[in-house]
């Protein structure tokens, strides 16, 4: 007795029950086995603050299908799970929660406010593991790491220090990127640059030297005092100006290099200088230097040994080296220099500028380039062996193009700021000694010089007791945290307890689940996929590949797979601001999750961008609901003492119908194509395959073929037995209803789970192309009977006769052999000839080696539908011309929106088509 599947497919009933049956039954779970390959992916940590959203969802679906695939393989699969603590994005979070109850991070002071991030952590940090679940990622949720879990700073610690000692990790005061809002500092991947329309100021600065002449084109200010005109997008930052620089073939300047000029609204006294790098072009040619606030005049200042003066707090507002412009706001200050510039006569002229500015990732404040004694990791050396790898192809990219993107970042690699000024974060392990600070204690006392590269500084695992100069006990350690990014290079390997796993083959005394680490991470790393966006290529693939050739000596992945960016049907970029969000967790609760996961994969072309609708996800849902419905009529009609036998030892393949020959031969045909597209990363193919094979060759076709006869013993168990390794192959798609109709199918042995049954093998031998054309044929026949018959509008209960004209004999003899199907599916009475002979009377059409002619007679009245047909073909004349005179006004080409005269031009071409098409019905009823 076989249960029988409900009506109706009902998600809500079988997704929570299924996916807590995985759970229950460890069916994630993974350990190393030396029978079996390993595969394993680590899942792109998402930020502890994080809430799903159809990024995630496209994301963690891809990474799901490779997984379940893989598992299904026979392959020890492990899909390493784990939050990232995001730093900035958690502490803004937190900051805003207890700004509710009226208070700030420093009311609390850094220890309490540290509790009570992990007070929310706790209570909110798992919102999107749970959320993940919903949409079937089969992690090993027991595994579940943590960016900032104790076993895991450990791994943190240790490369810091490890990189210290190499000479790889320094302190500098450097122009960095400087987030006003936040008040950290951020690296230059961190604050990515938006295009503004600002204005160009042109400011009059004084000689001091009486008797010299600048170009006569800048004039002079009010008095006497000749002056030299810069150019300047943001004036604000004159007042930490330490020179003027000039290019020294600029003729209009030669003969001042070297003069001082008097700072306007400062009173400073500075310097023309010359450097061939200054741009003759750009504004005046004169330039401004501000080395305390641009990384050009930064190396300007530098290179000539300037002063660098910083007129900035770190909250953004002026400093006292800005005098009377104190305490106000930078943009404030702006218009309030530009006023009394303008008042003394020294703002030339203002003009409209094109600029590009840095805006900090998180709060989206324009950065300010700043001066700031910060922390290093020097990249070059790392990144040598990290470019080498992706070039000897050890690392692949999907698709290909990334590989350039990847490789130009790589070969022109800044250094990297690591330290940031906020709370929650791993604490840089660096102490400092403050008598050593004060004064300098004598060489004899320095007793490490390997790891500490600078007296008073000490860089060290554990907090020492005492200073290795000067044995003083008076240490602190430093208040900056390390970049979130610092945590997460480290990824593939520290989430298996690196470096713990690499010295002992002891249980690890970190994990409550008692692994043996080192077994864990020699056998899982290398990793073999990432799966990740391309916006975090930098952030964190390159770094990745640098930090396991650095720490693993082997890189931490081969294929490295980069899919597109999810955009609403417009093509923007979905976000708050815009509304226009699709909200997985609501698609699931109205569509069910096989419907958001198949929908998402099936319209995602590799490496494109995803344009979606709402209405994208009814595919999803169609089809769903059509292998319920489809597997429902099966189940009803299945026999299962017909079933269970061996096909391949019960039937001999000629002993086989033709139509049993053709679907076999077209699901081994399609699983064959599924295998190398998912070995491509293909994921929209193989998702589309399956789709066209079970709705249109197994539903359409072949079930349609075999109804009159579906009890025959070889139909049973040709229709069973495609319906099961059908399912089989779908589950990495669609885990849950496959799941469902799976355990519903009389297995005749005792089963777990679809999800940990063997990959379908791909029966060569079976593989039939001539029958596959034979019946393709057949089908192509059909469908031409179909489309005519709606073309001369007979009615769907009409039965027509029909002549089909075929000199292939071998196709007709197939012709002849399925006569009844073909009759019973194009609702005909048919007639197989060998040659065409035209009658009077018939409405025929060529297909490939095909005639195909429908007797008029009983079928129409040819009178009445030849003058319909007139009146249809005069109406599309007067259209085609309405819209061609429309297209034809340049008025309306050039005033309307593009799109709206694309749309006129389609419909055009869709009216001439549509008149082609009628024309030739007419021509064919003469």
């Amino acid at each position: 007795m076989i249960d029988e599947l409900s009506k109706q497919y009902n998600p809500k009933e079988t997704e929570d029950k299924w996916y807590k049956f995985w759970e229950e039954n460890d069916l994630f779970c993974a350990k190393p086995n030396p029978k079996k390959k390993p595969f394993c992916i680590v899942i792109p940590p998402p930020n502890v603050t994080g809430i799903l959203h159809m990024g995630h969802a496209l994301n963690n679906t891809i990474q799901d299908i490779l997984i379940r695939y893989h598992r299904m393989k026979g392959e020890e699969a492990l899909w390493m799970p784990g939050t990232d603590h995001a730093g900035i994005a958690t502490q803004n979070v937190v900051e805003k929660s207890i700004a509710k109850e009226g208070l700030k991070r420093q009311d609390l002071g850094r220890d309490k406010f540290i509790e009570r991030v992990w007070q929310w952590r706790q209570q909110y940090g798992s919102t999107i593991i749970h959320q993940l679940k919903k949409i079937g990622a089969s992690c090993d949720w027991q595994r579940t790491r943590f960016t900032m879990d104790d076993e895991y700073s450990k791994s943190v610690l240790e490369v810091f220090v490890r990189l210290y000692e190499a000479g790889l990790i320094y302190q500098g005061n450097r122009i960095i990127n400087w987030c006003p809002r936040c008040q950290t500092a951020l690296s230059d991947e961190e604050a990515p640059h938006h295009d503004l329309q600002g204005n160009l100021y042109y400011l009059r600065y004084p000689l001091k030297e009486q008797g010299l002449s600048p170009a006569s084109t800048y004039g002079q200010a009010k008095g006497t005092v000749p002056y030299v005109v810069v150019a300047t997008t943001r004036p604000e930052t004159m007042l930490g100006d330490t020179a003027v620089a000039v290019n020294p073939k600029d003729k209009r300047y030669k003969h001042l290099i070297g003069k001082t000029i008097v700072l306007p609204l400062a009173h400073r006294e500075i310097k023309i200088i010359s450097d061939s790098a200054v741009d003759m072009k750009f504004g005046t040619g004169a330039v401004k230097i501000t080395p305390a606030h641009d990384p050009n005049d930064y190396a300007t200042g530098k290179k000539h040994d300037l002063e660098f003066v910083n007129v900035m707090y770190p909250d953004g507002r002026m400093n006292e080296f800005a005098g009377d412009y104190k305490d106000m706001d930078r943009f404030e200050a702006r218009e309030v220099i530009l006023e009394d510039l303008k008042e003394k006569g020294l703002l030339e002229k203002v003009e409209p500028h094109a600029l590009s500015a840095g805006h900090c990732y998180r709060c989206h404040t324009i950065i300010e380039p700043y001066l700031s004694k910060q922390w290093f990791v020097k990249m070059a050396p790392l990144a040598k062996p990290a470019i080498e790898a992706v070039k000897k192809e050890r690392i692949k990219f999907h698709p290909k193009r990334w590989t350039k993107v990847y490789l130009n970042w790589m070969e022109n690699i800044q250094d990297w700021c690591i330290s940031r000024q906020i709370w929650w974060g791993h604490r840089l392990p660096v102490y400092y000694c403050k008598k050593c600070l004060e004064t300098k204690a004598p060489e004899s006392k320095i007793k490490d010089r390997k790891s500490k590269i600078e007296q008073g500084i000490i860089v060290s695992r554990i907090k020492p007791e005492k200073c290795p100069w000067c044995g003083s006990s008076d240490i602190y350690q430093d208040e900056d945290v390390l970049d979130t990014w610092f945590s997460s290079w480290l990824w593939p390997f520290a989430t298996f307890y690196w470096p713990a796993g690499t010295v002992s083959t002891e249980v690890n005394a970190f994990s409550s689940k008692g692994t043996v680490p080192k077994e864990d991470l020699n056998y899982f790393y290398p990793t073999s996929v990432l799966v990740t966006a391309p916006e975090i290529i930098f952030f964190w693939v390159a770094r990745m590949i640098m930090s396991g050739l650095e720490f693993m000596k082997d890189i931490p992945f081969s294929d490295v797979y980069i899919h597109g960016t999810v955009r609403d049907i417009e093509g923007k970029k979905m976000s708050k601001s815009l509304g226009n969000i699709i909200d997985p967790l609501e698609i699931i609760k109205e569509y069910g999750t096989d419907a958001l996961r198949f929908s998402l994969i099936s319209i995602t072309a590799q490496g494109q961008d995803v344009y979606l609708s709402k209405e994208r996800f009814e595919q999803g849902r169609n089809f769903a609901n059509k292998i319920w419905n489809a597997s429902r009529y099966i189940l009803m009609n299945l026999e299962p003492e017909n079933v269970q036998v061996d096909l391949c030892v019960f039937f001999k393949k000629e002993d086989l119908s033709i139509v049993n020959r053709w679907i076999l031969s077209r699901f081994y045909s399609v699983l064959k194509e599924i295998n190398k597209d998912l070995g491509s990363f293909k994921f929209n193919e193989a998702a589309n395959l399956l789709y066209g094979f079970f709705w249109h060759e197994f539903c359409d076709w072949y079930l349609e073929l075999i109804k009159s006869d579906i009890k025959n013993k070889q139909n049973q168990v040709v229709m069973y037995k495609v319906l099961e390794k059908f399912l089989r192959t779908l589950q990495p798609f669609m885990p849950f209803i496959t799941e469902e109709v799976w355990q519903k199918l009389p297995q005749g042995r005792q089963v777990t789970s679809i999800m940990v049954e063997p990959w379908p093998h791909v029966q060569e031998q079976v593989i039939d192309k001539k029958t596959e054309s034979k019946l393709l044929a057949i089908f192509e026949a059909i469908t031409q009977i179909r489309n005519m018959r709606a073309e001369l509008d007979i009615p769907l209960q009409a039965t027509v006769k029909v002549k089909i004209a075929c000199g292939n004999k071998p196709k007709r003899e197939v012709l002849k052999q399925l006569c009844v199907d073909i009759e019973k599916l194009a609702k005909c009475e048919l007639i197989i000839e060998e040659d065409y002979r035209h009658s009077q009377g018939e409405f025929v059409n060529v297909l490939k080696d095909l005639h195909i002619a429908i007797v008029l007679a009983g079928a129409i009245d040819v009178d009445t539908y030849k003058e319909k047909l007139k009146q249809k073909i005069d109406k599309a004349n007067q259209d085609i011309k309405a819209k061609a005179n429309l297209l034809g006004n340049s008025n309306f080409v050039k005033n309307a929106p593009v799109e709206i005269v694309e749309k006129e031009k389609e419909k055009l071409a869709e009216l001439e088509g549509l008149l082609k098409k009628m024309q030739g019905i007419r021509d064919g009823l003469k």
